[in-house]
């Protein structure tokens, strides 16, 4: 038997450890924090990506995902990085220039010069004949 002048943290011999049992529950519930810490710092740059265009989130996603599975974090670096930066949208004007292009082209009326080129391709070429008056004239004999 434990003397009763003993700190209350010292387990008696037929009790339990209050101190390890309160200690399991720190430890426990400070490895669910800093794991949820981890993850939120490890997802930043997805979430700072993913109001952006497609291809640069897949791009940050790709990279973060490297970066959790290889342990470098040059990639999770260069993600953040990537996310940060706003990326010029050229593929929006240049579809929007095409489409227009498309409606101009539908469009227009056929001009002089393409319904020539269009009877030209439907009527063949007149045949020339040996002996034709051409030929006549240019002959010396």
């Amino acid at each position: 038997m434990a003397p009763h002048h003993l700190p209350f943290y010292l387990a008696p011999g037929s009790g339990t450890d209050t101190l390890m049992v309160g200690m399991g529950i720190f430890l426990i519930g400070t490895v669910l924090w800093v794991g949820t810490l981890y993850w939120k710092l490890h997802s930043l740059p997805e979430r700072m990506a993913h109001k952006s265009q497609k291809l640069q989130f897949e791009f940050v996603a790709v990279l973060g995902l490297i970066s959790l599975f290889t342990h470098m974090h040059i990639f999770w670096i260069a993600g953040l990085l990537l996310a940060l930066i706003d990326l010029p949208d050229f593929g929006t004007p240049l579809r929007s220039i095409a489409g227009s292009v498309e409606k101009i082209a539908d469009a227009t009326p056929a001009t002089d010069a393409e319904a020539m080129r269009t009877e030209a391709a439907i009527a063949p070429p007149p045949a020339e004949m040996p002996g034709s008056a051409n030929e006549k004239e240019h002959s010396h004999a």
